[in-house]
């Protein structure tokens, strides 16, 4: 809806911010790969290891729904993908709205705006210019009005959720003992790739450097509460752990059986 319908709030300009005089750049990251792969990546591989974990560990019930058995991995496929997904529309509306807000000029505004304002007037040096058309040719209305969504950065904010989403799901799945390192190593490449997409929003003059930082801090903070207080991803650990825990004896009961034996010896 904010795509189709939504109008970036209006915002002026001073003639010397340079900031707003850099080139126009095709992105790195497109819109399509980040959605694709940001998307695609989790998907698959939470798909994945709730298969991989029903297979090693029994016990779970399969679901009945509308007269069809799920199996177990399926439905907590389900589960898990279901609060990802959730969490990813609320990082892509917190991030919109902020952007048709706020309405900020992106780093090439000039490049493409081209306002009908001579700046080598001394009158126009340092006043702020509101009242202006952009006198460009050849640019579509859609690229006129992506020039003011540049607060905060949509590619960072999207990319940090579902990486370190995407990351300490691997914290949680990968149980494998063969290699202390291979879960950390697949946890740096997701944070990687995160840093990689926000640093390209700089380098092609998409958005100034404090768009990427609030974009990727807003994406953190949502991962973060969406991981802790919606999907509880390590409750079932904290069970496991507690149920072990009950069935391990105390030191007091193995001394008291120790003392029992002794005495059942002597006698």
């Amino acid at each position: 809806m904010f795509y189709l319908f939504g109008k970036p709030y209006k915002r002026g300009f001073f003639c010397n911010d340079e900031s707003l005089y850099h080139p126009y750049h095709e992105s790195t990251v497109t819109s399509a790969m980040l959605y694709v792969i940001g998307l695609f990546l989790p998907i698959c591989t939470m798909a994945m290891g709730e298969y991989l974990h029903a297979r090693h560990f029994s016990g779970q019930t399969a679901k009945v729904l509308f007269g069809y058995t799920i199996p177990p991995w399926l439905w907590n496929a389900y589960g898990k993908i279901g609060v990802f997904g959730f969490g990813a529309a609320c990082t892509a509306l917190t991030t919109d709205i902020a952007k048709y807000t706020i309405g900020r000029l992106r780093p090439h505004f000039m490049k493409l705006c081209m306002p009908n304002i001579d700046c080598s007037l001394p009158e126009n040096q340092y006043r702020y210019i509101e009242q202006f058309n952009c006198t460009a040719s050849g640019i579509s209305a859609k690229l006129l009005k992506e020039v003011r969504l540049s607060f905060p950065s949509g590619h960072s904010s999207f990319s940090a959720y579902t990486m370190i989403y995407l990351a300490m799901y691997l914290q949680l799945r990968i149980k494998w003992k063969g290699s202390k390192l291979l879960k950390h190593v697949l946890q740096l490449i997701c944070l990687l790739m995160a840093w990689f997409t926000a640093m390209t929003r700089i380098s092609n003059y998409k958005h100034h450097w404090s768009d990427v930082l609030a974009g990727s801090t807003l994406g953190t903070i949502v991962a973060l509460l969406v991981m802790h207080c919606v999907a509880d991803l390590f409750a079932e650990e904290r069970e496991r752990h507690s149920s072990t825990e009950k069935h391990r004896p105390t030191d007091y009961e193995t001394e008291t059986g120790v003392a029992s034996t002794q005495l059942s010896l002597r006698s």
